[in-house]
């Protein structure tokens, strides 16, 4: 027997929540416990419902859909609906379980919730390397969270999962291996120092040499210096002119 899903939907604009609603009443599947126009609501609603989907816009008055996911925990997949074609590949390169454009296409929206059962979240055609200012959509935790590039101060080997340190003191562990980061972060402010680590060099407080011709780097906010091998520590200062 297939799992049912309770479903919230989020945007401003009431008759495009109601188009969809309508849409998604034609699955057996789906039940649409609740709907919200703005972040406030929608956060109390989300508190509230403890829903299995949210299909959330990104583009509303005040708050985005962004901020949202920064004010509350959420466990639910999310659905992103946007206007926005080229802004929605940009914004969700990760762990959206899809992403839908206005109009709603019926025939579109019956393939985002196929993948309800295969939880595959939904991939851009061509991967390719972040900006500084971006923020990627992810499982950090136990929670889906918007992390901004920009605020990444280092990242950390853990297994088959990477364990990521923000500027304002937070962090988790996500599914992502060292060889993705290293591939799709910024080369000009990110930079591997050992097999298990790469920093963020905005954050560097200064370099130091060790003994055995190894060096100490400091990161600010970090009490416990990263030690990293001569030859790491050549590549860092190229990079650090």
């Amino acid at each position: 027997m297939k799992k049912s899903y309770n479903v919230l939907v989020i945007d401003d604009e009431r008759l495009a929540r109601k188009d969809l609603i309508s849409l998604l009443h034609a699955h057996d599947r789906i039940t649409v416990v609740g709907e919200a126009d703005d972040v406030p609501s929608a956060v109390r609603a989300i508190e509230r419902l403890n829903p299995d989907v949210i299909f959330l816009d990104i583009q509303m008055p005040g708050d985005s859909g962004f901020d949202l996911l920064e004010k509350t925990e959420v466990e639910a997949q999310i659905i992103f609906v946007t206007a926005y074609d080229e802004y929605a590949i940009r914004a969700f390169e990760v762990n959206a379980l899809d992403y839908l454009l206005k109009p709603v296409n019926p025939d579109r929206l019956a393939k985002a919730l196929e993948k309800l059962e295969l939880q595959e979240p939904e991939l851009p055609v061509r991967v390719r390397r972040l900006d500084y200012d971006d923020r990627l959509f992810l499982m950090l935790g136990r929670h889906f969270k918007f992390l901004k590039v920009n605020t990444i101060l280092n990242i950390t080997a853990a297994g088959d999962y990477s364990e990521v340190l923000t500027s304002d003191g937070n962090k988790g562990l996500t599914l992502k291996s060292m060889k993705e980061w290293e591939t799709r972060l910024p080369a000009q402010h990110f930079i591997r120092v050992h097999r298990s680590t790469i920093i963020n060099m905005e954050f560097i407080d200064r370099v130091e040499e060790w003994f055995n011709y190894s060096f100490k780097v400091y990161l600010k906010g970090v009490g416990e210096p990263i030690v990293i091998s001569r030859r790491y520590a050549t590549k860092l200062k190229e990079r650090l002119g």
